[in-house]
């Protein structure tokens, strides 16, 4: 007998408001690591109406231009037009001071950052090891910001969304009942006009690539509201660093700890930590040991060791419990110092996490299946 279920995923384009944040505050990880690997950084951006404002806490050996690294990334975003009532000429705040020296104390000696618990994830129903409804959303996002810088759809504007219904059969993913978009656009374009061409340029090359059947065009939701979006990012929604916890993860899919990973250098175990789980869920799952698998891990602020570390299989395994954990717990030293040398984490690659997700993208080291 079959079991039929639904799964709706999202994403947001780079230039939505809370990913312009996460993309500056990694853009400044990025700037400080490439100065002092060793450098500690936790920062928070906050974009409104014509208005940035960078707060946190920068330790490192070279002083660092927030305010140009800012406006460089506002930019290459696309806001550069004063429609939009927020540029990379807007005015910038800057609220950044040293690191607490009482936290830096257990830090030097190689202890975690912080303290917490932090999840990774990984199943074979993609070629990424990711959720399909998940993957199909930051590829139609994605798409959606192609499409727009290179004028294939000129008319488009920064900022988006995306929302996948993916129905599955027996637990496996089988065809796509609902997608929502939305994209800010020159008022000059119908909503019906928008609407052909997003299906024509973005969702059906998308689904073709994951042999997934497009929907109905009328099975295709396009600016829901009233059909209507002139004017988006910052000035119509303001943004936050961290606040796309589970479009960063596993959209959905997976339990998450709470802690976002944006703006914050590795030592910090919210990060780093969520990092080495997914190198291990994804290897057990690459490795054949089971369908589906979560890693679950737990630091102490200033302790080098996990407080705990667990799997769920959720009954796919394909080997004993004991077998799948000598696998995974040979994988990697998961100790701070460990996780921070074995996956190279004091290096500048993080602005890039900062759009379409944290996980299913090779470059990242996090992501490499082992021989």
């Amino acid at each position: 007998m079959k079991t039929i279920t639904h799964f709706t995923s999202e994403s947001v384009a780079s230039g939505h408001p809370d990913k312009i944040c996460d993309q500056i505050s990694d853009a400044i990880v990025d700037a400080a690591l490439a100065a002092d690997p060793k450098a500690r950084v936790a920062v928070e951006t906050l974009v409104t109406t014509d208005r940035v404002v960078l707060a946190g806490e920068v330790t490192c050996k070279k002083k660092l231009d927030y305010e140009g690294i800012a406006r460089k990334t506002i930019k290459s975003l696309g806001y550069t037009n004063g429609v939009y009532n927020f540029s990379y000429k807007s005015p910038i705040s800057v609220y950044i001071h040293q690191q607490s020296p009482d936290i830096a104390v257990g830090v030097d000696d190689g202890g975690a950052g912080d303290q917490g618990m932090m999840f990774g994830y990984a199943t074979n129903e993609t070629p990424e090891y990711m959720p399909m409804p998940l993957v199909l959303a930051h590829r139609l996002v994605e798409r959606m910001d192609e499409a727009r810088e290179k004028k294939i759809l000129p008319y488009l504007r920064p900022d988006g969304k995306s929302e996948v219904k993916v129905i599955y059969e027996n637990n496996k993913p089988v065809g796509v009942e609902r997608i929502v978009l939305a994209v800010p656009h020159d008022p000059k374009i119908s909503n019906a006009q928008l609407k052909k061409a997003l299906y024509d340029k973005v969702v059906k090359p998308v689904l073709k690539k994951y042999k997934m059947n497009a929907p109905a065009i009328d099975d295709v939701i396009v600016n829901g509201s009233k059909g209507k979006w002139e004017i988006g990012g910052p000035a119509s929604d303001t943004g936050v660093t961290g606040r796309k916890i589970i479009v960063d993860t596993y959209g959905g899919f997976s339990r998450h700890g709470g802690g976002a990973f944006s703006g914050k250098d590795p030592t910090k175990v919210d990060r780093s930590g969520a990092y080495a789980a997914r190198f291990i869920a994804k290897n057990i799952v690459a490795k054949g040991l089971a369908d589906r698998v979560e890693i679950r891990v737990a630091y102490v602020i200033g302790q080098r060791e996990p407080l705990g570390k667990a799997i769920e299989t959720f009954g796919t395994e394909k080997k004993s419990l004991a077998q799948i954990e000598e696998f995974a717990w040979k994988l990697l030293d998961l100790s701070v110092p460990g996780i921070l040398e074995g996956l190279k984490l004091r290096r500048p690659i993080y602005r890039e996490t900062a759009r379409y997700g944290h996980f299913g993208r090779a470059s990242f080291p996090w992501e490499k299946v082992v021989a």
